[in-house]
């Protein structure tokens, strides 16, 4: 049997790490910021209390690695949520199958609209999200509307429930691009916690779905930790690093994305077990940049605008705007179906122009098919 993460995950103790990153002093931050690569051992006196101290040295470095790799250019995405049914009980999520909320499946002829209106936005690269439903909102369903989709789009993405290897081949030659899989807490008692019902309580199927998607040869993959869901942040993002460098070493074909997202109101929603304040957040991300140079860095609509606007120029080279968390958002607004609360809501043009403000250059569409991939 092929190796996949989980045998990674078995090495790593969640108490041993959480007490070593805690323990870390300044004289270790100072010694990571002067280190040529960061190891491990860097990797935790970044993520460290210490650390927090040497928050201007560390985006100064963050910032300057950014524009070293990505230039000033900053690529735009939006979501566009094509179901909200979902088989799933997460504590956390507005989708829950314990919620009573009305559910709601895009047809062919809504997707068409919702396309178009997304279009008239400006916007090229296309995120698609889903509740997990794997029979309703399963394979024959992506095969059905796919194709017509990404004929509207220069890229498209997916986040929706974990398939098999074959079938993310299948659907790479129906012309997916990348797929977002985030592990929520790599704690695997208190992922049990938050997972009451359905499929997603497979914590080993979820985490190796990184795995599954490097074989089928899956352009992008994207990783993260919802913050909030575990009682250490920094736990999560150094599991979330040894995630990426796994796959980095095996699957190095495929590009990579890490994204921050932190708990939002929504319906039925949990209180976080700890607070991830904005300027850990900063911390987190510049560690990550520091990491892994050539990595997408993405930052969505649930952070504010003012922080959005401050740190983007630090580090960050992927951002949604005017994201609709609900079925049918952009042609039909129904705020009663939203997953959760987006915080910054501006208009793309609004956040293209802050962003065009601080010097850097907002990118719709970052690739051609002379580049070697098809637009259809």
């Amino acid at each position: 049997m092929a190796a996949t993460f989980t045998d990674r995950w078995r090495e790593l103790d969640w108490d041993d790490i959480t007490l070593r990153i805690n323990s870390k002093t300044s004289a270790d931050v100072e010694q990571a910021l002067s280190s040529r690569k960061v190891t491990r051992d860097n990797l935790m006196a970044l993520l460290s209390p210490a650390a927090s101290q040497y928050l201007e040295p560390l985006a100064q470095q963050a910032q300057r690695l950014t524009r070293q790799r990505f230039g000033n250019t900053v690529s735009f995405y939006v979501p566009l949520y094509l179901s909200n049914l979902c088989a799933n009980d997460c504590t956390y999520c507005g989708f829950s199958m314990s919620n009573k909320l009305k559910r709601k499946t895009l047809d062919e002829f809504e997707i068409a609209k919702e396309c178009e209106a997304i279009r008239r936005l400006g916007f090229e690269h296309l995120l698609l999200v889903t509740g997990e439903h794997q029979t309703k909102v399963g394979m024959d369903y992506f095969r059905q509307h796919l194709p017509a989709i990404r004929s509207h789009f220069s890229s498209l993405q997916m986040e929706v429930q974990p398939l098999d290897e074959h079938e993310y081949a299948e659907l790479k030659t129906l012309g997916l691009d990348g797929v977002m899989v985030y592990q929520e807490t790599y704690h695997q008692a208190v992922y049990a916690q938050h997972h009451l019902k359905g499929n997603k309580q497979d914590f080993f199927w979820r985490l190796e779905t990184p795995d599954r998607l490097g074989r089928a040869g899956m352009d992008k993959i994207g990783l993260g930790a919802l913050t909030g869901l575990s009682d250490s942040w920094r736990t999560d993002c150094f599991m979330v690093a040894e995630h990426l460098l796994w796959l980095q070493q095996h699957y190095w074909q495929s590009r990579y994305s890490i994204s921050f997202p932190r708990l939002r109101p929504c319906t039925g929603g949990v209180e976080p077990a700890s607070v991830m304040s904005e300027s850990q957040l900063v911390q987190a991300i510049c560690t990550f940049r520091l990491l892994a140079p050539d990595v997408e860095l993405s930052l969505s609509t649930r952070e504010s605008p003012w922080f959005r606007d401050s740190v983007i120029p630090i580090a960050i080279n992927n951002v949604s705007a005017f994201s609709k968390t609900q079925p049918g958002g952009y042609a039909d607004n129904h705020p009663e179906l939203e997953q959760f609360a987006p915080h910054d809501g501006r208009t793309p043009a609004e956040v293209a122009a802050a962003l065009t403000r601080s010097g850097l250059q907002p990118v719709w569409k970052d690739w051609d098919s002379f580049l070697g991939r098809s637009s259809q």
